[in-house]
């Protein structure tokens, strides 16, 4: 029998204020309401879920590398500010093999100007935005594609 895939999905800060931080543009859905979607999904997939959040850059980068070093089939990741400052967080999705999808909940490219350079997606396999929750829904097609 083969091992289980699994498929790491990080998250970058201030997502664990979702549901109430700004529900106008990043919806009423919590983290864990997204964990819970993407988990039923993943279990009929056979694909097990890793799922973490951090408002931390250390963090993310360290993940990064341990999801890596564990083997995971694919990582997502939602950066959250970190996505248009941090160059840590390009070199820690460059210098890992496995594949990184980015994903947001809003387009960033409708947003404020800052927002439509992202540094993880320069890094990324490629980039879901701007479907809200099921914007992670579509990542983790994606993912289970690679």
């Amino acid at each position: 029998m083969s091992e289980t895939r699994t498929i790491w999905v990080l998250n970058g800060p201030n997502l664990n204020l979702l549901g109430t931080r700004e529900p106008e543009i990043y919806g009423y859905d919590t983290l864990d309401d997204i964990a819970a979607r993407m988990e039923d999904v993943a279990a009929r997939a056979h694909v097990e879920i890793e799922f973490r959040q951090s408002n931390h850059e250390g963090h993310l980068i360290d993940w990064l590398h341990e999801a890596n070093d564990a083997g995971a089939h694919a990582v997502i990741l939602n950066p959250g500010g970190l996505t248009h400052t941090s160059v840590a967080l390009l070199d820690a999705i460059k210098a890992i093999k496995t594949p990184v999808i980015e994903t947001h909940l809003s387009n960033p490219h409708a947003r404020e100007d800052f927002r439509h350079k992202s540094y993880a997606g320069m890094g990324a396999k490629g980039t879901v935005a701007g479907f809200g929750s099921l914007s992670y829904m579509l990542a983790l097609e994606a993912a289970l594609e690679l």
